[in-house]
């Protein structure tokens, strides 16, 4: 399935700084509410469901013969039709 890219921002910022941006989407997501992303002039409001899957995923990144990059990811994903498919049976 291609991806399509809704908004990206990349910058680098203290431990601290990244923590409160993670908290204010704690915060949404214990609320409810929507989470809106914005960075200059872009912006996107995404809604997650009540039960999203989420993935956290560790990589190490970079040329076989190169310096390496590591990265922890948070994701999480839903259908954008808001059908989950339902649950997974066997006949």
């Amino acid at each position: 399935m291609p991806e399509e890219v809704l908004f990206k921002s990349e910058q680098r910022m203290s431990r601290e700084q990244i923590a409160s941006y993670l908290q204010t989407v704690v915060d949404k997501l214990n609320a409810g509410d929507a989470v809106t992303l914005q960075a200059g002039g872009d912006s996107v409001t995404l809604d997650p469901p009540s039960q999203p899957t989420f993935e956290v995923k560790a990589e190490r990144e970079g040329p076989t013969n190169g310096p390496k990059e590591l990265s922890i990811e948070f994701e999480l994903e839903w259908p954008e039709d808001g059908d989950d498919g339902g649950e997974l049976g066997i006949e």
